[in-house]
Order: structure tokens, then sequence, then C-alpha cells
């Protein structure tokens, strides 16, 4: 089994970060994370194919998002917010937060 290696909070990096979290199914496992979850690859994107689930948590992972940790055969995830907050404060908040207001805002039609 492969080592899961993680950049320390100094490492982190807000291009990396942000690239992170500029996609839509990213920001799902963020959303989730956030609530305390810790989360598998398989039970969080079933409609997702396994290698592109784990290209996401792979790139959340090396961006510094989340920490991933062995148990077992099953790796769990959970978000790193101590250390975003720390690098990088009010960023996940207003992040999840524009996630929320998109969630709750009906798309307008196209032209208005």
């Amino acid at each position: 089994m492969s080592t899961l290696t993680h950049p320390a909070r100094a490492e982190l990096r807000i291009e990396s970060v942000l690239d992170a979290m500029a996609n839509p199914t990213r920001l799902r496992i963020i959303e989730r994370l956030a609530r305390g979850e810790e989360l598998t690859c398989s039970t969080t994107l079933p409609d997702v194919s396994p290698s592109t689930a784990s290209r996401h948590w792979h790139v959340l992972r090396e961006a510094g998002v989340l920490r991933a940790r062995r148990e077992g055969r099953i790796i769990l995830h959970s978000l790193r917010r101590d250390d975003l907050d720390a690098r990088f404060p009010g960023l996940l908040d207003s992040v999840l937060a524009a996630v929320r207001d998109a969630q709750e805002t009906p798309a307008e039609p196209d032209g208005h």
C-alpha cells in the first residue's frame, strides 16, 4: 500500500486550494466533509466511476483540503478545516456559503 502524503499547513498554496475547489464534484465532497463526516471514496460518489472519484480525492488531498487515513483496507477522508482556516481565514466558510446559496437559488433562464 502506498503512503498517503499531505502538505504541511505552511505548504498550503492558495492557487492549489482554489483549483481543487473549482470543480462541482469536489465541492460536493467538501460540503459533506464540512458537516464533520469522515467519508470513504466508494460511498461518497456512487454516480462517478471509481477512477474519476479517485482522481477527485487525490486532487483534494494533494492541495491540502482534506486528510486521508487508512483504516485497514478503507481510506477515510476528513476536512482539514483547522489548517485551511489558519492559512486562509474565511475562505472555506465563504466557499461553503456560496455553494449553499447556489443550491437555494434557482438558475435563471439564459439571457435574463
